[in-house]
């Protein structure tokens, strides 16, 4: 089994409230789920207003599926986002014994 990790920064410029976050927050959760059947979740800085970081992660037998699926991910987060993507890091885990 292989597992991929992305893992996404981005600075929310003018917004001043968590509401505002929250958001952009969901719009591109439920954009990356419904067309990547991903799990995301927002993972640090939930209490600052302008800095989102989500977390990206996708299964598969094979390490090629892997890194596919989350450089789609990321030229569609890149593509549509409202916020300046600052950083990303994609890790790959497996479990061969």
């Amino acid at each position: 089994m292989i597992i991929g990790v992305l893992t996404l920064e981005f600075r929310l410029h003018g917004n001043r409230s968590l509401k505002g976050k929250r958001k952009v927050a969901l719009s591109l959760k439920q954009k990356l789920r419904n067309k990547f059947n991903v799990a995301v979740a927002e993972i640090e800085a939930m209490d600052v207003h302008d800095k989102l970081v989500l977390g990206v992660v996708t299964t598969a037998n094979e390490t090629t599926r892997v890194e596919s699926r989350l450089a789609k991910a990321l030229a569609m987060i890149e593509a549509i986002s409202p916020a300046e993507l600052t950083r990303c890091n994609t890790e790959i885990f497996s479990d061969t014994e």
